[in-house]
């Protein structure tokens, strides 16, 4: 019988029976590949030896309380970092807060009162790069000896490589915001996508090109502009659609302000959903200036029928 799902949003929530835990520790923003390979060695070592697997993550990101000028946009929200923890078998994540004062545990007090008394932890297993406590004074050395001293196992897994390049956060996002969704997708092992409320846009698709569902997502790292090959989803019902998606200021309508228009590539039925969850599968273009409506319109045709062959070849 699978066992509850459980997240835990502060010290005082952890049950007694939290433990014996195997437990990983970072940030994970992404949930990318080389993250699921530790969580997914997390889920195995704990079957094996009877623990529950287990995540310790945080929130803000540490960097904006110790240094918010160097704060990455994020990824993903904590609440959908611990879902796709989940679908790796974790069973149990705690949400940290991130303050001045835990910034300020040194290592060893960080391990003893954390990952060994309130977490119960028998394995810890990170990143090759894992580094803790004040000022990062702790690497994963000091994780291994402060382990031996207090009764856990240490795993420091290797970096995942995918087309000569290290699998991490920043690549992710850098790819994402190049627009180059393709590859960032292998490196996260699914699609980026963009999430939030269908509000209403100013009409002028349905009047002059073609109807689209525009977005209004808080999500932190957009693609770069351009137009897309995209695949909908309605969070509500479960109802999926193939789309195109063309994230932008509309300039042939001398927009100012970034738009994210999806046109689906099959008729809506009502009703239409208030909420959209968008993945990014191929760039098709940049974002350009067309002379007029027409040829913007004559051109998303040609970008549609650009993404339904692409659908047509993989299948869909």
């Amino acid at each position: 019988m699978e066992r509850p799902f459980r997240i835990y949003r502060s010290l005082e929530e952890i049950d007694h029976d939290f433990g014996p835990s195997a437990l990983t520790i970072g940030n994970f923003d992404g949930v990318h590949a080389g993250h699921r390979e530790i969580l997914r060695r997390v889920t195995a070592l704990a079957r094996q030896n009877g623990w529950k697997p287990s995540a310790l993550t945080f929130d803000p990101h540490p960097t904006r309380i110790v240094a918010p000028e160097r704060a990455p946009r994020l990824l993903t929200t904590p609440e959908e970092r611990v879902l796709l923890m989940r679908e790796e078998g974790i069973e149990q994540v705690l949400i940290l807060p991130f303050t001045r004062e835990l910034a300020g545990f040194a290592p060893e007090r960080f391990v003893r009162e954390i990952v060994v008394e309130r977490l119960d932890a028998r394995a810890v297993l990170v990143g090759h790069n894992f580094r803790f406590g004040h000022e990062h004074a702790g690497d994963t050395r000091l994780l291994a000896e402060l382990g031996r001293r207090h009764g856990f196992v240490v795993e420091a897994v290797d970096a995942v490589r995918m087309r000569g390049r290290v699998v991490s956060s920043s690549e992710v996002r850098r790819l994402v915001e190049e627009g180059n969704v393709a590859l960032a997708a292998r490196l996260l092992a699914r699609p980026y996508a963009l999430a939030g409320e269908v509000v209403s846009g100013q009409g002028i698709g349905s009047k002059q090109t073609v109807p689209t569902l525009n977005l209004a997502t808080s999500a932190e790292v957009l693609p770069a502009r351009g137009v897309y090959i995209t695949r909908t989803t309605d969070p509500g019902d479960g109802r999926r659609w193939t789309s195109v998606t063309n994230i932008g200021t509309r300039p042939t309508f001398g927009g100012d302000s970034v738009t994210v228009e999806t046109f689906l590539l099959a008729s809506l039925a009502s009703p239409s959903p208030r909420s959209i969850r968008v993945e990014f599968l191929k760039r098709l273009r940049a974002e350009r200036r067309f002379e007029d409506a027409a040829a913007l319109k004559r051109q998303i045709l040609r970008d549609v029928a650009r993404a339904q062959a692409y659908f047509r070849r993989v299948g869909v």
